[in-house]
């Protein structure tokens, strides 16, 4: 298991910051996607929910990702943010976990967020890379 920082749970969880998912179907095409919904929780899993997107469809196909977050700073060489390499552990469509993420998203982002989401993803974190491979 890959070890988790504060910093980095700080960074994925800040309010604010900006997320964006990459990930590929099967032969390999690429897709990069904002998320605003995903929370890197206490047990070190990346928890978010999806809609009816190509992020979904990828993740079903492939479930490989990296998650890209970054706070808002100046843009340089050290703007704060992090990299996490990602693989599904489950994608839910009804379920506990899924109920869960559509009621997080409700109370964040309103209920016509909420009624676009199909599906809740769960990752393992599989690497952690900083923004910039020669930061500090």
């Amino acid at each position: 298991m890959v070890e988790i920082s504060k910093e980095v749970f700080e960074i994925v969880n800040k309010p604010g910051r900006v997320g964006v998912l990459g990930t590929a179907d099967k032969q390999g095409q690429p897709n990069a996607a904002y998320f605003g919904s995903l929370r890197l929780m206490e047990d070190g899993s990346v928890v978010l929910g999806l809609g009816k997107n190509r992020s979904l469809k990828n993740l079903e196909e492939n479930p490989l990702a990296v998650l890209f977050c970054l706070t808002e700073s100046p843009v340089g060489f050290q703007t704060p943010g992090v990299r996490l390499y990602l693989k599904v552990n489950e994608i839910q469509k009804a379920g506990p976990m899924y109920d869960g993420v559509k009621t997080a998203i409700a109370e964040h982002a309103g209920a016509d967020a909420a009624k676009m989401i199909v599906a809740a993803a769960a990752f393992k974190v599989t690497d952690i890379r900083k923004l910039v491979d020669w930061q500090g």
